[in-house]
């Protein structure tokens, strides 16, 4: 499974960062770096619950980011 970490500059001059294939997956940030990181934490706890409630099953994944325009 992949997952791709989308960000970009908020016109208040935070970070948002966001992983669509997870709803409700974003996180802000004073730096592109600090909003990509909490985002992928948030992704991986969101997995990780997932696999405890057997929401899923075990998968290979993939992170990859993308700046958006």
């Amino acid at each position: 499974m992949n997952f791709q970490i989308e960000y970009e500059l908020e016109v208040d001059g935070r970070w948002l960062a966001e992983v669509p294939e997870l709803p409700g997956v974003m996180a802000y940030g004073v730096s592109a770096d600090e909003a990509m990181s909490r985002a992928e934490v948030l992704a991986l706890r969101v997995l990780a619950e997932r696999l405890e409630t057997q929401e899923s099953r075990p998968l290979p994944i993939s992170i990859s980011f993308a700046a958006l325009a």
